[in-house]
């Protein structure tokens, strides 16, 4: 992997340039978008820039900093293949691939595509999680940032989760990104949400159903998603034939603590260090606002 954590931030750098010359040309109707594989308004919240800068700062950058540290731990070693599914415009493809991965990304909305194809030594292809535009066993690590949450329904969650161990060689690595149940109720709290009755209403649905809706398309109240408990996971990765390895809470409680967050980000080091210690800490994993699953295709179960 890239050494040092600057370097890692540089390529999430280089990233968002890439995302400002994407969000010009839309601004410019140079590109156009369609909704076969996504529901309208999710395809809309993304194309209005809902994740524009969303990891360079505060619990973004928290995120962004623990999900590559993890990666970091948990990856073979380059030149190993890397199929980002639900990869975007390529915030953890290009790092990889500065690290020497050989690295494509798929992803649903053609303007992504078009952004992380424009990345030194990323590939980009459009596709859905649940149909990949793969060969069986033809890389050896899967990562599923971004599908799990979109796919609202259970069965579209394990058809990901399947298509994933379908592609992954026999040995080889998915790993999974999720929102926690309980995201919304701590996070619109601490943004001052809470005190609004609707945004109450939305999160009460989460806590109940884990099916996220945001029907006024109110800014920064995320789109429609789905939000596990930690413990509905296992099951569907099991139900995808694979192996679990571990979750691992990503952010941990530390997400939640306000302006002082930016000042144990000035140099994040000692936080990572202290984070790894709980990461896999079964009575913190729903209070973390992501959660990365870790599982394994079976050598015996070729």
């Amino acid at each position: 992997m890239a050494s040092g954590l600057l370097a890692v931030e540089l390529g999430l750098a280089q990233v968002l340039v890439a995302l400002a010359v994407w969000r010009l040309s839309i601004a410019r109707g140079r590109v156009t978008s369609d909704d076969r594989w996504m529901q309208p308004e999710v395809l809309d919240y993304y194309l209005r820039g809902g994740e524009l800068n969303r990891l360079s700062a505060g619990t973004g950058r928290l995120e962004f900093l623990r999900t590559w540290d993890i990666l970091s731990r948990t990856l073979p070693p380059a030149p190993a293949v890397v199929l980002d599914v639900g990869g975007a415009t390529g915030v953890y493809a290009a790092p990889l691939a500065d690290a020497g991965y050989d690295v494509t990304v798929v992803d649903p909305v053609p303007e992504h595509v078009a952004a992380a194809a424009g990345l030194p030594g990323v590939r980009a292809v459009c596709g859905d999680a649940r149909d990949l535009p793969a060969e069986s066993s033809s890389a050896d690590v899967v990562l599923l940032f971004g599908p799990l949450y979109h796919l609202r329904e259970r069965a579209d969650r394990v058809a990901a989760w399947r298509e994933a161990a379908r592609v992954v060689r026999p040995g080889g690595v998915v790993v999974a990104a999720t929102i926690s149940r309980f995201a919304s109720v701590f996070d619109g709290f601490v943004k001052g949400f809470y005190s609004d009755p609707a945004f109450r209403s939305v999160a009460e649905r989460d806590l109940a159903e884990g099916r996220h809706s945001n029907p006024g398309n109110v800014p920064r109240w995320f789109t429609s998603a789905y939000f596990h408990r930690p413990e509905e996971i296992p099951a569907e990765v099991a139900d995808a034939g694979l192996v679990l390895e571990k979750l691992v809470s990503v952010e941990s409680p530390v997400w939640m603590s306000g302006d002082a967050l930016a000042g144990f980000l000035e140099e994040p080091s000692l936080l990572l260090d202290m984070l790894r210690l709980v990461e896999e800490e079964p009575s913190l994993l729903g209070a973390s606002s992501h959660l990365l699953t870790v599982a394994v295709r079976d050598v015996a179960a070729g």
